[in-house]
């Protein structure tokens, strides 16, 4: 089967599972546990979260994903592959009705990509940006694939669900992406130990930042911890606090309906004004009118 049609029968099945479950937000589960559908009929607002290690195969329609300082822009036919828990911003660029962005997203599982690396004897695995885009590779869509037609087979998925997850994941190690994905299963390596920290500071983002606490959690000096969690994040453990806040405090103001100010103090920030201006840089436009600008949105398509 050509890529084209790999694609085409993807988008098949993901669409008629998007339109059977007709969710109230554009992320679908799909029973399959890590497995889900996005699907979004137009430009979207603003999707910011710290994202898991995934692999995302777009299969129509394009998006753009921020993390860091780095602006990744694909589309139909790519791969997104995140190999650490980094703060991303996201957003839909391109979707219609009759032409939906849809993607189809599955987290990655270090447990069986240690197993796979081991039987497969591949070597030590290399520091890499966590963030990268690529043409989908054709036994990588195929392997989506026959995940994805289990979704109209209830009665296999006991049996076979488990083989088409590994068999995914062994078609992205022996691929283009296997020296990044491999250092997620690596045993108590530096991605592990920095999973470790990414952990405390996702429950503790509010809290003041002691390094000294995140690199005896890691079980490294300060300044190799340092050293190693930028390798895996591409960011400083500051700066990924800081997205950590901002991210939390725009959902606080959106989704709970609090002011700026009230948001700024709830996710560990002592200056309004200096919460205002970090908060710019980060998303182009200032708290309120952001929260504002989506509650209009929202308000305009019940209409």
């Amino acid at each position: 089967m050509t890529d084209t049609n790999l694609r085409s029968s993807l988008l098949e099945v993901a669409l008629s599972h998007a339109q059977k479950d007709a969710p109230s937000s554009n992320q679908i589960g799909t029973g399959i546990p890590g497995l889900s559908i996005v699907c979004g009929t137009a430009p979207g607002d603003l999707d910011c979260a710290v994202s898991r290690p995934l692999a995302c195969l777009v299969l129509q329609g394009g998006k753009q994903v921020t993390m860091g300082t780095r602006t990744f822009v694909f589309g139909a036919g790519d791969t997104l592959l995140i190999t650490a828990d980094v703060p991303t911003v996201s957003q839909i660029i391109g979707a219609s009705e009759t032409e939906p962005y849809v993607s189809v997203v599955l987290e990655l599982e270090p447990a069986v990509i240690a197993e796979l690396s081991l039987q497969m004897h591949q070597q030590t695995p290399v520091s890499a940006p966590p963030v990268r885009v690529d043409p989908t590779e054709t036994d990588v869509a195929d392997a989506a694939l026959r995940l994805m037609q289990l979704l109209d087979r209830p009665a296999s998925r006991p049996v076979l669900q488990a083989q088409r997850i590994r068999e995914f994941h062994y078609w992205l190690l022996a691929g283009k992406h296997g020296p990044e994905i491999r250092r997620l299963g690596w045993p108590d390596g530096h991605s592990q130990r920095v999973a470790r920290t990414v952990a405390v500071l996702r429950a503790d983002y509010a809290k003041p930042l002691r390094v000294e606490q995140l690199a005896a959690v890691a079980g490294m000096s300060p300044s190799s911890f340092h050293q190693h969690f930028r390798a895996v994040t591409s960011l400083s453990p500051l700066q990924f606090q800081k997205q950590m806040r901002l991210i939390e405090a725009r959902r606080l103001m959106i989704s709970e309906g609090l002011t700026a100010s009230s948001a700024a103090f709830a996710v560990g920030y002592e200056s309004a004004s200096h919460f205002n201006r970090e908060y710019g840089r980060l998303f182009g436009v200032p708290p309120a009118r952001d929260a504002e600008m989506v509650r209009q949105r929202a308000d305009d398509a019940m209409v």
